[in-house]
């Protein structure tokens, strides 16, 4: 069925719109019609209504075809327009084609006119979806030019090769090149020269591989002014699977850039930092953790982080002053005190911590800044000083006790002496009696003398004493008068040096400490007693805090008998505390030997193991010394640069001994326990060259990761460290099959030449 025709006709002979009507009602259409002769009211019927069809008569009186026609282009109506007439020429037939005409017809012979309308029809319609595609395209480009203006990316295309075909203004602002300057690989020069070569070398693949690209680097304005930017870029196709080019984006990321060049400055200088930093949020994860915080709490920063902070510091026991701190944290925005924290290995250290509240923008909390200094080796040195001022106070009490007690004695022991001579003839009872109180009187006045010992070291007269001699005598008490079941034995260099104090009262210090042995060996066991010369440096005298450089003699008394507890070791050099059965100990013997030896110049040390004995260490200042070249001025032997692992639980000893080796050209490795030695040697086993181990450490001790690292590598070299070890061996250390051993504290000189000892071992 054919469509509704609206038909305008420019026509003055009503005759001949008849005879076109009907022609066009023959072909099938139903018409709508409006009949014109002149230009006004042409211009009416085309206010009125739209129409599909235009059908003219060349020439009329006032009006023609051609001024019709310019009408419709006047007003931009693109309408199929045929023109019928009986007298035009093929001159003007083609001129009016020219001027726009779709079709012209010979009137008497409308034949041609049905099948013209249905072809200009169809090319109308043609040519209106051919428009509407056209001003779809041109809105689209119009969107396009918008949305590319006012986008806060630069925008850009390239065609196949990699060419810029495109760019929008902002790109002309951000790399200062004008339009013309930018298209094809004019974009280029935009590159910081630096970045420039690699860029064109990785977009070229890009395009080669037709692939996507993601880029950052800089960009350098002719007024010298450096951008960041990252660039994405994806590949374009046509319908046919063509590639085209490429449509991507550049966006400025300077200020991100900047940004986080700040935040790496700012971590590089929070790891700098000897102290520990660490951020958590609210619920405690751990959101930061600088390098101090690393080397204070042994657990690396990728263990930490999304842990629970409390969980991870603080032993169960210790929870409630966390509770504490965050309700004050809460309350006043900050924190400050003394903690006791807990390390990846399980060691207890202590921290001197400061928390912060930090809030966001709106004033909110959002997270809990702390910082923490380990102040564990201060307390300890603390510890020693407050202990040795508590000794100091109870001697000054116990003097004045025994000033006193001396006073009542002396008339006891008198009275007690004279009444036999007064009373000569008195019975045996009574002599008796009189006897059991001059042996009482003189008992206290002996303990008086033991307890001014311990305050003053009874300061009697000085002279140059060969300790030799009275170490010679008390190995010779301990074989005759301790029990056989006990094996004393003795190594002391002949050309030991001597001091200068009381033989007697050093006499007495060597007594108390081999009964003290004694009595730790009821079942018996080995007694050694040894001395040497030695030269403390400083490395030497850092370990204990009242050691100073200089010549000592070294006097070691050892037991394999039943130890020292370690909750009673910081006490056992306190007047009257005593482990020994009532009766059996008045508690002054190691505070008198403490009172002594201090009285000397000198120091003791301690060493102890439960169940595997006890070594006692006396230090006394040498005043004479054999003409041999002093310590001080003996070269050490430096390494090459190997790398040493040491182990021990004694943060102090650790340090210093890293210190040492790193001032003599080694590389040093520490660790304080025995699980976390195994873990380095397994990550630097063929770098490590020696192995310093002490024997006695807590959790994994020193002899099964020895026997573990052998496992690993019998090839291992180490150096066991022991404060229970006479002159560097042990039936134990030789069990193990060790290369070599120091015995705590050792010197600097002994520490290097050992090591340089056992490298040099095939």
């Amino acid at each position: 069925m054919k469509p509704h025709l609206r038909v305008l006709i420019v026509e003055d002979s009503e005759d001949d719109t008849l005879l076109t009507l009907r022609e066009l009602r023959r072909g099938g259409y139903i018409l709508t019609y409006v009949r014109v002769e002149t230009p006004v009211t042409m211009e009416a019927a085309l206010d009125q209504q739209p129409w599909d069809f235009v059908i003219a008569d060349y020439n009329l009186p006032t009006f023609s075809a051609p001024e019709a026609l310019k009408l419709l282009q006047r007003r931009q109506m693109d309408l199929p327009f045929i023109i019928v007439s009986g007298t035009i020429g093929e001159d003007a037939a083609v001129a009016a084609m020219k001027a726009g005409a779709h079709d012209y017809l010979i009137k008497g012979n409308l034949t041609r006119l049905v099948p013209a309308v249905e072809r200009e029809l169809r090319e109308a319609k043609d040519r209106q979806k051919r428009y509407s595609a056209e001003q779809a395209l041109g809105e689209s480009e119009d969107r396009f030019r918008t949305l590319c203006s006012s986008a806060p990316l630069v925008i850009f295309q390239t065609d196949a090769q990699g060419q810029h075909i495109y760019n929008n203004d902002l790109w002309h602002h951000i790399s200062g090149q004008s339009e013309r300057e930018s298209l094809g690989y004019g974009w280029i020069q935009a590159i910081h020269p630096e970045d420039r070569t690699e860029v064109f070398e990785d977009w070229q693949r890009t395009v080669s591989e037709h692939r996507s690209w993601v880029h950052e680097h800089r960009l350098l304005t002719p007024q010298g002014e450096v951008t960041w930017v990252r660039v994405l870029a994806s590949p374009m196709y046509s319908s046919q699977g063509q590639f085209l080019g490429h449509v991507g984006t550049i966006e400025d990321i300077t200020e991100r850039k900047q940004a986080a060049q700040k935040i790496y400055e700012q971590a590089a200088l929070l790891d700098i930092s000897t102290d520990a930093i660490y951020v958590r949020d609210l619920e405690n994860k751990i959101l930061f953790w600088n390098k101090g915080a690393e080397r204070l709490y042994k657990w690396e920063a990728v263990e930490v982080l999304g842990q629970n902070a409390a969980e991870l510091l603080y032993k169960s026991g210790e929870l409630r002053q966390f509770q504490e701190i965050q309700t004050t944290l809460a309350n006043d925005g900050k924190w400050q005190g003394e903690l006791t924290q807990v390390q990846k290995n399980g060691m207890d250290i202590i921290v001197e911590s400061r928390c912060t509240l930090v809030r966001d923008e709106a004033g909110f909390p959002k997270s809990i800044l702390t910082v923490s200094t380990d102040i564990t080796e201060k307390k300890q040195l603390e510890a020693q000083f407050l202990r040795a001022q508590r000794l100091e106070s109870l001697g000054t009490l116990a003097s004045g006790i025994a000033h006193d007690f001396n006073n009542i004695l002396t008339p006891i022991l008198a009275a007690a002496q004279l009444l036999p001579i007064k009373f000569p003839n008195v019975d045996q009872k009574t002599q008796q009696l009189l006897k059991i109180l001059e042996s009482s009187a003189k008992r206290g006045a002996d303990l008086v003398k033991q307890i001014l010992s311990f305050t003053r070291g009874m300061e009697g007269s000085r002279t140059n004493v060969q300790v030799r001699h009275l170490l010679s005598d008390v190995v010779q008490i301990a074989r005759r008068t301790f029990p056989k079941s006990i094996e004393t034995q003795s190594n002391i260099v002949p050309d030991l040096w001597m001091v200068v104090g009381d033989a007697t009262q050093l006499h007495q210090v060597l007594m108390n400490l081999i009964v003290n042995a004694r009595d730790a060996m009821p079942d018996g066991g080995s007694l050694n007693i040894s001395a040497e010369n030695l030269w403390i440096d400083q490395n030497y005298a850092l370990m204990h805090v009242d050691a100073q450089a200089g010549h000592y003699i070294l006097i070691t008394v050892a037991d394999n008998g039943t130890g020292i507890e370690p909750e009673i070791m910081e006490r056992i050099f306190d007047p009257f505390f005593t482990t020994k059965d009532l009766g059996k100990g008045t508690g002054l013997g190691l505070s008198t030997v403490m009172g002594i030896i201090k009285s000397h110049g000198g120091f003791v040390t301690v060493y102890s193991e439960v169940s595997k004995g006890s070594t006692f260490k006396v230090y006394l200042p040498s005043s004479q010394v054999n003409e041999t070249q002093a310590a001080a001025d003996i070269a050490l032997p430096n390494g090459n640069g190997e790398l040493i692992l040491v182990v021990d639980d004694e943060v102090t000893i650790c340090e210093i001994t890293k210190t040492t080796l790193e001032n003599h050209n080694y590389r040093v490795l520490t660790s304080s326990n025995g699980a976390g030695a195994l873990e380095l040697y397994v990550q630097h086993k063929n770098d490590i060259s020696v192995v310093l181990i002490d024997l006695m450490m807590p959790g994994i001790d020193g002899v099964t990761t020895i026997l573990t690292l052998q496992r690993m590598n019998l090839q291992v070299k180490i150096i066991a460290i022991s404060g229970l070890m006479l002159n560097g061996a042990t039936a134990q250390s030789n069990s193990l099959r060790i290369q070599g051993a120091l015995s705590k504290p050792f010197t600097a000189q002994a520490l290097l030449s050992t090591l340089q000892s056992v490298l040099c071992r095939s």
